[in-house]
């Protein structure tokens, strides 16, 4: 059997993030389940009006999830603590993003705080082109690999032959940095401003990722 050497490479790149990611919570309680669903859907309705005033597609809004759940409260009765039914919650959680623009997102959220549908919302940031990263990030974890092969294999005396396998696991990379809490939109201050002053600058996103390659030596 040939004689091999695996080595592990790492990869490591930062990227300066170029989209503004908004994330919107809609919540609300109903007694009746199809209340909870109409509400829902006029409150959802009602943010992309918001967002088509900023021209946005109606469709640039996403939905990342949507449920609807049973609501109970504890009470009390002679020292014994009972539930009953309250109704019906639900929550919609959705996204918009768009290239990033402190003024643009000033508004939009100056937009929200005077929305009668109350959402609470988290920034972030990501990038525009995800696949280059991701590229690049391997470019970087296989020329990792070659020079840890290189420095062992002269080290030890041997040749490195041909490469017999690479192995990538093709898991998911984040790109995303957060630079704020989730927060419920509050009343603004000021009502004769017309946006928020907004000065953020997100931190470069620093992502790693791994290969392992195998090399046949002689």
């Amino acid at each position: 059997m040939s004689r091999t050497i695996r080595v592990t490479g790492k990869g490591q790149i930062k990227v300066k993030p170029d989209i503004t990611r908004i994330t919107i919570s809609l919540e609300g309680l109903c007694r009746d389940y199809g209340d909870a669903l109409r509400k829902s859907s006029q409150d959802t309705e009602k943010l992309k009006d918001l967002l088509a005033s900023f021209n946005f597609e109606r469709s640039d809004l996403k939905t990342l999830n949507f449920s609807v759940e049973t609501e109970y409260e504890s009470y009390n009765t002679d020292g014994t603590y009972r539930r009953r039914f309250v109704g019906y919650k639900f929550n919609h959680l959705m996204k918009v993003e768009f290239l990033s623009d402190n003024e643009l997102l000033g508004r939009i959220l100056y937009a929200l705080a005077k929305s009668p549908i109350k959402p609470e919302f988290r920034l972030s940031y990501t990038v525009s082109d995800p696949e280059a990263a991701k590229n690049k990030l391997l470019c970087k974890a296989i020329i990792d690999a070659q020079e840890k092969a290189a420095v062992l294999t002269q080290a030890a005396g041997v040749k490195l032959n041909d490469i017999q396998t690479i192995d990538y696991s093709w898991g998911q990379i984040n790109f995303e940095v957060m630079p704020m809490a989730q927060m419920a939109m509050a009343a603004p201050v000021d009502e004769k401003a017309s946006c928020y002053d907004m000065d953020i600058e997100p931190d470069d996103i620093e992502v790693t990722d791994t290969v392992t390659v195998v090399w046949e030596i002689g």
